[in-house]
């Protein structure tokens, strides 16, 4: 053997070496992978703060509040903050921040069941019109431009005149009013998906229509409906803020957001701040939620996240 190849021999040997040696590196779960890219996004980080503190409030509630949200005495009414009630009384003696945190139960519990209703039954809607094309979405479709034309303070007004004020109607008026977006949105994402070479391969396999859809379609347009069921739970909770402002929605002796700022429009110069802190946990809860929905659609899109 000459010295030469002995030289390349070694050379080889080394690299190979050199090769095994060198660590593999360990790919990262996706969910691990997920969360690090989240932690990282101001827009979502801010905003699931304010939300968990949205629901922390609304939970604390049903154990513990500082005073009886309740407990009318009209001898503490109009009280500066203090130590005896951190954020003071209303014109009926009662305390504030207890008012405050119950109203957050009222406010997560009609965003709740109202964007549920227009999740549900928009998202059925969607997906038949998507999966079934023809007379049958044009005739969807159509519905849901009629809805669009009653927005949820109107759909309300329309129900208390028939059924009277209360929350559930307010419930009602405000699915109603989400049952045409979600449709919309679903439709249109649907279709997207329909198209894509996987759907192609399911229907050339036999399968039909509705076991696509349950399998194929709804998972690929979950995160879509996600972002929009986060960002219209905002619009929920600001529509029964403003329905309640109007007495068309939480009724007395429910404690609602809307109402505190309703009852306390004749006070702005007496007592100003009766005014604030209901304010400020609307705008705090709404921005909160538009946050999350924002950094989620980010945080889920592929061709976003791929920038960050």
């Amino acid at each position: 053997m000459t010295p030469t190849s002995r030289t390349a021999e070694a050379a080889g040997a080394g690299a190979g070496q050199l090769a095994v040696s060198r660590p593999v590196p360990v790919a990262q779960p996706p969910r691990r992978g997920f969360v690090r890219r989240a932690m990282r996004h101001p827009s979502f980080v801010i905003g699931l703060v304010l939300t968990a503190l949205l629901v922390l409030a609304a939970l604390l509630s049903l154990v513990w509040t500082p005073h009886d949200p309740y407990d009318i005495d009209m001898g503490r009414k109009l009280l500066a903050p203090g130590a005896a009630h951190w954020l003071g009384t209303d014109p009926y003696g009662r305390d504030v921040a207890s008012l405050l945190l119950v109203g957050a139960r009222a406010s997560i519990v009609v965003g709740v069941i109202a964007v549920g209703i227009g999740l549900v039954v928009g998202t059925a809607l969607g997906l038949l019109a998507s999966a079934c094309r023809g007379w049958v979405e044009e005739g969807i479709m159509r519905l849901s431009d009629f809805g669009f034309a009653f927005p949820a303070i109107l759909s309300a007004i329309m129900l208390t005149a028939v059924f009277g004020p209360g929350m559930v109607n307010a419930i009602i008026a405000i699915g109603i009013y989400n049952i045409p977006t979600f449709a919309r949105i679903t439709r249109a994402s649907a279709n997207a998906v329909w198209s894509r070479e996987f759907v192609l391969a399911a229907r050339a396999c036999g399968k039909g229509p509705f076991s696509i859809t349950l399998q194929h379609v709804l998972p690929n347009i979950a995160s879509v409906l996600i972002v929009q069921a986060t960002i219209r739970f905002a619009i929920a909770i600001l529509a029964e803020a403003a329905l309640s402002y109007l007495g068309l929605g939480t009724q007395p002796p429910q404690p609602s957001w809307g109402r505190m700022l309703s009852e306390a429009q004749t006070l702005l110069f007496q007592a100003p701040l009766l005014a604030v802190f209901p304010g400020l946990a609307i705008a705090f809860a709404v921005m909160g939620l538009n946050l999350l929905g924002d950094g989620l659609r980010d945080l889920l899109d592929p061709r976003l996240s791929r920038k960050r």
